[in-house]
């Protein structure tokens, strides 16, 4: 046996899951927390310059423990806790509970089809720039968007005017069923934690039900950056915070939706159970998006107002905080009559659509989900067309415009154009669920908001697959000071 000591191949430090890869990152980050990271700014440019090895990782690790111990810049205004009560207790709250009429059939139905259509139009049009975008839909003829991008339009001859890849994506023409998709999957997943745990589940069950559930290829950002902090022996919350980049960018948001389905007239509860998951990967505004979304639906459930809806949602946000600040200016900019193209320009000029940084964070992509809720003016199609065309992130933004809109409306109201395509079918990457159809996924929800008990609704043995046991662990050290798990516990990374 070589007495050499093993070392990572240098290509293979250049990607997600090591730190010093995309400190660029970081640096905006910190900066939109109030930072001041000043004094080693070039010190930080510098090794992240540096070519990917592992010296260049053992230097990020020194720029990590500096950035620990920065300091607030003077005269930042912003409040953003993550804790649990910290947040709570800056958000404005209020909302008693309603009773959900004898509709709320047509609406969870409406809130599963909506996202999963909204999420299907924005897939293959996920990553490209609106430089390109506009004029891909104004040359085939779908502009302002009104209707499915289709693959026959794909022409060679067309695609080569385009840098972005159009050929190979997923349309509604090549297709026989709806595709997996990380904006479905953490639906049904959730769906899938509800039947295990019920509605007192922890972020330590999230985040086993993570590992147990879906390869690690299945994450990105700050859920890949999660899922690596607790397979390294991490555990809620600091699987959010121990070297994550991306704890603020559009993930938690995205996963918001089924806690919302399942407290119809609850927001409270909503925003609570929303805070419990997105506390497993993001932090301040990264966990008031999750909150927001949640709370959205809870409210959608029970009324027929979008603006009520979306002041809904924003209750559970904390009003000192940067999200709270950029949905008012959108609410504001409605009620005066602001035209729909003055606030997505707005939105573009806050934030840099061509950088991964300001295409994949939280703020301007809810202030897009906002905006297309109130111009779309509860036409279904209007309204995941205007979340899509201006661009970010396409399909999170379509699915969550769709689920909160289909909640509002109903099923019958979206309309045949957007649910036939769906044959009722939807794919996951989720172990053990496969195909489901969505009657199906629309049928055990309203099981679970009439407070049926847990099982294993999709086959899975849950007690024996996941990496360890909950109870016991926190039985064995209930203060669990260092919120990692026992020796003996730790596990591999897949």
């Amino acid at each position: 046996m070589s007495k050499k000591r093993a070392r990572p191949a240098p290509e293979l430090t250049a990607r997600p899951g090591f730190y010093a890869h995309e400190l660029d990152i970081e640096l905006l980050q910190c900066r939109d927390e109030g930072l001041d990271l000043r004094p080693y700014e070039d010190l930080i440019r510098a090794v992240a310059a540096l070519e990917p090895d592992e010296n260049r990782e053992k230097l990020a690790d020194t720029v990590y423990d500096m950035i620990l111990g920065a300091k607030k810049l003077r005269g930042y205004k912003y409040i953003e806790p993550s804790d649990r009560e910290g947040i709570f207790a800056l958000c404005e709250g209020g909302y008693t509970e309603k009773t959900p009429g004898t509709d709320l059939k047509k609406r969870i139905f409406g809130a599963w089809y909506g996202r999963i259509a909204g999420c299907l139009l924005g897939k293959p049009l996920e990553g490209i720039r609106t430089d390109e975008l506009i004029p891909l839909l104004k040359e085939t003829g779908n502009y302002p968007m009104s209707r499915w991008p289709l693959n026959e339009e794909m022409t060679d001859d067309l695609v080569k005017k385009y840098r972005f890849k159009l050929q190979g994506k997923c349309y509604i023409d090549n297709i026989d069923r709806v595709p997996a998709d990380d904006d479905t999957n953490y639906t049904v997943l959730a769906q899938m934690v509800i039947d295990r745990y019920g509605r007192d589940f922890t972020p330590d069950d999230i985040v086993s039900s993570w590992a147990a559930l879906q390869p690690q290829n299945a994450y990105f950002t700050a859920e890949y950056a999660a899922y690596l902090n607790f397979v390294r022996g991490f555990r809620p919350p600091h699987t959010a915070t121990y070297k994550n980049h991306y704890r603020e960018w559009i993930g938690a948001q995205i996963r918001a939706d089924y806690f919302g389905y399942i407290c119809p007239g609850r927001p409270d509860l909503a925003a609570d159970m929303a805070w419990r998951d997105a506390s497993v990967s993001h932090v301040k505004n990264g966990i008031y998006g999750e909150m927001f979304v949640a709370a959205m639906l809870a409210r959608a459930a029970v009324c027929d107002d979008i603006e009520e809806v979306i002041r809904c949602g924003m209750a559970y946000i904390p009003k000192t905080a940067r999200l709270y600040e950029r949905l008012a200016y959108v609410v504001d900019a409605y009620k005066a009559g602001v035209p729909s193209e003055e606030v997505y320009a707005q939105i573009h000029r806050e934030f840099d659509e061509h950088t991964g940084y300001g295409w994949c964070h939280v703020i301007p992509n809810a202030m897009i989900v906002a905006s297309s809720l109130l111009y779309g003016e509860k036409d279904y199609g209007r309204s995941v067309c205007l979340a899509v065309q201006t661009g970010f992130d396409t399909d999170c933004n379509g699915a969550t415009v769709g689920s909160v809109l289909g909640m509002l409306i109903g099923l019958d109201r979206i309309g045949a154009q957007w649910t036939a395509p769906l044959r009722g079918t939807l794919e996951t990457g989720i172990v053990k669920a496969g195909v489901k159809k969505i009657d199906a996924l629309a049928e055990r929800t309203l099981e679970h908001i009439n407070g049926s008990g847990t099982h294993d609704y999709f086959g899975w043995n849950f007690k024996n697959s996941l990496p360890f046991d909950n109870d016991a662990v926190k039985a064995e050290d209930p203060a669990n000071e260092n919120n990692a798990l026992p020796e003996a516990e730790k596990i591999c990374c897949p």
